[in-house]
């Protein structure tokens, strides 16, 4: 049998065993840490000397220049052509249907005026310019590139500024073509923490963002959390998750390769089945037997599930819920008879797939909803990647003559009760 944590709830030690199993630290590994903080401080310091070097290091191939670094625009459009006809009509239409759900998040500027004249209000605006971040290391996701760069346009962000990994110097035709389609202004083929620093920071080359979004391995989370001030950045992403709460009536087939799914990113990829059908639990195990084995990333998916993978058995669909606020996941596949009845008890998820068809990978590359999601139980205060995230608020005060004299009796009154004097004259001298 394929290795996999199974345990019940009743078990006297399953919330001990939950806690080692939803453990994640690898962003405080000191090891890494190390080795980010000298990249950052190198890029800092030298700038495109010190992305040469680490391109080379880390990438496997030596740019002959700086500017080598950059992919021409010309060159997206080669690869859009250059694609099957097919790969073409896909991204199109997935870069239509995500754009047309972020265009429902745009946020709009709005104001109101009081009895007396004030005028009160939010001015929305877009960042200027915004860094994505894409992956590229053990495998290239094309989708990713939709996923950060169409919520930023329909924000209207003028500049997008695009870091992809090209490891041996090897470029991958549909990322290229999906940042052709995207509108993505420029693109440079640096990845891991080197091309955090360089987004934060700026170089000859490359220009410094406001923002910086878009996942990636441990060495590029952690290089997010360290810059996070000199830019602002989306989240600090961990593996990817999946947890699947199935009522035992669902193929064991579809719930074996939904696991899988999120299973093949990397051997640290979390995979949760929850069932209150304690009978379901041996067909899923026979499924993920039967079908491991015809798997391309069969030892990734094999790793993945023994080492942070579950089949827990619940006692009803009322704790599997429970349960779920606890777990916070990044995906949550709700495949049971009426997913609708059990979503006023959950809080906490980043997406939410609701009844046996929706499996996860349409949330990840069509359906519409960003893939960016909030893993290592982070769902519980963060949300997906959204327009919100390259808008930005500015609060609007217009005050009235006579505004001015009963705000400013209130602010004087307690700027005093602060000690703070001129705060309170300020206000008194327009009454």
């Amino acid at each position: 049998m394929t290795e996999i944590n199974t345990f019940a709830t009743s078990d006297p030690d399953f919330a001990s065993r939950l806690e080692r199993l939803l453990a994640w630290e690898g962003v405080s590994d000191e090891r890494v840490n190390s080795t980010v903080q000298e990249i950052l401080r190198g890029v800092r310091e030298r700038g495109d000397p010190a992305l040469i070097d680490y391109t080379q290091r880390f990438d496997g191939w030596q740019p002959a220049s700086a500017d080598a670094l950059e992919i021409p625009l010309l060159r997206l459009e080669q690869a859009w052509n250059s694609i099957p006809e097919a790969q073409q009509q896909a991204l199109e239409q997935a870069a239509q249907r995500v754009t047309a759900y972020h265009q429902r998040q745009r946020g709009e500027s709005w104001s109101y005026r009081e009895a007396d004249g004030t005028l009160l209000g939010q001015q929305v605006t877009p960042l200027d310019r915004v860094g994505l971040y894409v992956p590229g290391g053990k495998a290239a996701y094309p989708s990713s590139v939709l996923m950060n760069a169409l919520p930023a346009k329909v924000a209207g962000v003028q500049e997008l500024i695009m870091t992809v990994p090209t490891p041996g110097g090897e470029l991958n035709e549909l990322v290229l073509a999906a940042a052709y389609i995207s509108g993505v202004s420029r693109v440079f083929a640096i990845g891991g923490a080197q091309a955090i620093a360089a987004l934060a920071y700026g170089t000859a080359t490359i220009p410094a963002v406001d923002k910086i979004v878009g996942p990636g391995n441990i060495y590029v989370a952690t290089a997010k959390r360290a810059v996070f001030g000199q830019v602002g950045i989306d989240m600090i992403a961990g593996p990817s998750e999946i947890l699947v709460v199935c009522d035992g009536e669902t193929n064991p087939d579809w719930i074996a390769m939904d696991l899988f799914s999120q299973a093949e990113h990397d051997e640290d990829a979390q995979s949760i089945l929850l069932t209150p059908n304690g009978d379901f639990i041996p067909k899923v195990q026979a499924s993920i037997k039967r079908l491991l084995p015809t798997m391309e990333r069969q030892s990734i998916i094999a790793t993945a599930l023994r080492e942070r993978g579950a089949l827990i058995h619940c006692r009803d669909l009322d704790e599997a819920c429970r349960l779920i606020n606890r777990i916070a996941p990044e995906h949550l596949e709700l495949s049971v008879a009426d997913p609708h009845a059990l979503l006023p008890q959950i809080r906490h998820a980043g997406a939410i797939f609701m009844g046996r068809y929706t499996s996860e990978p349409l949330g990840d590359y069509c359906a519409g909803p960003n893939h960016v999601l909030p893993t290592s139980r982070t769902a519980r205060f963060s949300s997906p990647l959204g327009v919100y995230d390259f808008q930005k608020r500015s609060s609007l005060i217009e005050v009235s003559a006579d505004g001015a004299k009963s705000l400013g009796e209130i602010a004087a009154t307690l700027a005093r009760g602060e000690g703070l004097t001129a705060h309170a004259r300020a206000a008194e001298y327009r009454q």
